[in-house]
């Protein structure tokens, strides 16, 4: 069972600096995945031994040091988007986005075009379903080992993205960075709308997305961040 004080956390947005180059699976860990990691075992080896693990949540930043009286700083999985596609363009190189709809690839198209002039941009939209057949695996595998991209974004939600680059990383023949980070691909594209920044500071950034689309976000908040006081609790005082 997945248990957060005994997992190494990125401990900085400055830390990014310092990864290694080369095949490097990068996932990112809030409330909702440490909740569903406890009850998904793939899930959590795969978050576990992944490659490198960040603190995508203030609820797990405080978990942590509630746990283990250790400092974390929040790093976003939009704050790791930044940073990657900031560091390839300014050598320039190609970046391959796999996963979400083709409207969203479109525009991730587009503004990636403006923001970003120096990275060639590849996407593809797998289908959606629950799981892969292993033609449509394989195709996938495939075609982003084709590209042969300098940085590759996975975007499928949690936990399928996480369990589908962990299970296929060995087929991956890639020398980049692997980051999963579906909910960013919503926000870049501005499809869903990211809090304000003020909100984001103070830890309240769940809040605004609760506020925003409650009817699909209610279990997840209200009745998620209950469970997750409640295992960290657990944890805490071994029962």
């Amino acid at each position: 069972m997945l248990r957060l004080r005994e997992i190494r956390l990125l401990g900085s947005r400055q830390a990014l600096s310092a990864l290694p180059d080369g095949k490097l699976l990068i996932n990112t860990i809030n409330a909702h995945s440490y909740n569903t990691a406890r009850k998904d075992p793939v899930f959590a080896e795969a978050l576990c031994n992944g490659g490198v693990l960040i603190p995508d949540g203030a609820g797990i930043v405080k978990a942590v040091k509630y746990l283990k009286k250790e400092s974390l700083e929040r790093i976003a999985g939009a704050d790791l988007f930044a940073y990657e596609m900031e560091k390839l363009n300014a050598k320039g190189g190609t970046c391959f986005f796999l996963g979400s709809s083709e409207k969203v690839l479109e525009l991730i198209r587009r503004r990636a075009a403006a923001d970003y002039p120096s990275i060639r941009v590849i996407t593809l939209s797998p289908p959606f379903k629950a799981e892969f057949s292993d033609a449509e695996n394989r195709a996938m595998i495939d075609a982003v080992n084709a590209a042969a991209p300098d940085l590759l974004w996975i975007g499928m939600t949690a936990p399928k993205q996480e369990k589908w680059a962990y299970t296929h990383l060995p087929e991956l023949k890639v020398n980049c960075h692997i980051g999963t980070i579906g909910a960013v691909f919503d926000f870049y594209a501005g499809t869903v709308r990211r809090a304000p920044l003020a909100w984001q500071e103070h830890g309240f950034e769940w809040l605004y997305r609760l506020l925003k689309e409650p009817r699909r976000m209610w279990r997840r908040y209200l009745l998620g961040n209950t469970a997750f006081i409640w295992n960290i609790l657990k944890e805490k005082y071994n029962f």
